[in-house]
């Protein structure tokens, strides 16, 4: 697990170190850092998955042979499957620090510490990589090298991120193998859900907080439409390929109403199911050790779904799954807090952080979570306009 994230001239952080947990929930105003946080880690798998990102113990066997710390072809990947973050001054802090800028990403993960510095090219998406830290323990002594060496977890272990402009409503969905099946990756838009779903539909939700109690059975198909009944009730997912074509058919259908046995497509019923959709399957297939990355899990919900949606996110950080989520609900906010004080959730591993921007920098604030899911300070801006505004009623 990531337990701390290291940004240095990077966007909007000239230099931040933000703590990380199981659950960790990313708020603030628009424009204030928060998808830059996501967009960091993505970027990084981004680049290793290109084979672009050198990892330290490589970079340590060069510097031993007295070669250039400077890797040819290595570097951050600015634009690929997960990110396109545009050139290297597109990604620049405005404000940095260094004679010659330099962009610095850095991950805790246990004991261990990684970090990684590029070279500033305004016009270039492949940023070169001028080092890499070797790994260090929790005493900072030196890592092994060669077979034996301790590598980033993160960077090869089970990953999804799915993007604000999520899937919508169609008649539909793309049957691609390789990245459904092959690769078990959802795609940033959910694309490939319905065909995961409909491959891995006999797959079981293993005993725990994920398991759904009110489902048909423990399959995976069966569990999703509980969790989705919760936002919408008594309704069932089917998800079937088309003979003779590359795409697969997602329809719904609702139990005890009049016409139950018929189906329905996702485009006459309401948005909300097919956009969350991503996202339930997405927390009941992670296993332990899955990193999940959520931009505003709550869109198109109904204040209650929003909720359950806090339930789904929290249940998959009890089962071992890691979870960071951008949200701007003070709904799903409470339902991590109810996470905690149910007992689903630790206080220790439910992490929240206020991002407020000025335009040039970020300060963030970092409330605290008791057993009771009270917190221990309540910044200004910080989910506080319900009652700014019931204040202005009244008054």
């Amino acid at each position: 697990m990531i337990d701390r994230l290291t940004l240095h001239n990077y966007k909007a952080f000239q230099h931040a170190e933000i703590p990380l947990g199981p659950l960790t929930l990313l708020t603030g105003l628009n424009s204030s850092g928060k998808s830059s946080v996501l967009q960091s880690l993505a970027l990084l798998r981004q680049s290793h998955e290109a084979g672009d990102l050198e990892v330290a113990p490589l970079m340590s066997d060069a510097r031993q042979a007295g070669l250039s710390t400077a890797v040819i072809n290595q570097g951050f990947l600015l634009n690929g499957e997960l990110v396109s973050l545009g050139t290297g001054e597109d990604v620049l802090h405005e404000d940095f620090t260094e004679d010659e800028p330099r962009i610095g990403l850095a991950v805790d993960e246990g004991p261990y510490h990684y970090g990684w510095t590029a070279a500033y090219e305004g016009e270039q998406n492949l940023l070169p990589l001028l080092d890499v830290e070797l790994p260090r323990d929790a005493e900072g002594a030196a890592t092994p090298t060669g077979p034996e060496a301790v590598r980033p977890a993160f960077l090869t272990a089970p990953f999804q991120y799915l993007h604000a402009d999520r899937i919508s409503p169609a008649e539909f969905y793309p049957r691609d193998h390789h990245a459904a099946v092959g690769r078990g990756f959802l795609g940033v838009r959910g694309e490939h859900t319905v065909n995961f779903l409909r491959h891995h539909r006999e797959d079981t939700v293993p005993q725990g907080p994920l398991r759904h109690p009110k489902a048909a059975s423990d399959r995976l198909i069966d569990q999703a439409a509980a969790w989705m009944g919760d936002l919408c009730p008594g309704v069932d997912i089917q998800a079937d390929a088309i003979e003779g074509a590359d795409a697969v058919r997602l329809s719904y259908g609702f139990q005890g109403t009049l016409g139950a046995t018929r189906r329905r497509r996702p485009s006459n019923v309401g948005f909300g199911l097919t956009y969350v959709l991503p996202i339930v399957v997405a927390c009941l297939s992670a296993r332990p050790g899955t990193l999940i990355l959520l931009e505003n899990p709550e869109a198109h919900l109904h204040p209650h779904g929003q909720t359950q949606m806090a339930t789904l996110t929290a249940s998959a950080a009890a089962q071992g799954a890691q979870v960071i989520m951008e949200s701007h609900s003070d709904h799903v906010i409470n339902g991590v807090r109810l996470a905690v004080k149910r007992g689903l959730l630790a206080p220790a591993q439910a992490v929240f952080h206020y991002f407020r921007g000025d335009g040039t920098g970020v300060e963030i604030v970092s409330p605290h979570v008791d057993g009771d899911g009270m917190l221990d300070q309540w910044p200004t801006g910080f989910f506080d306009e319900l009652e700014n505004t019931l204040d202005q009623l009244i008054g």
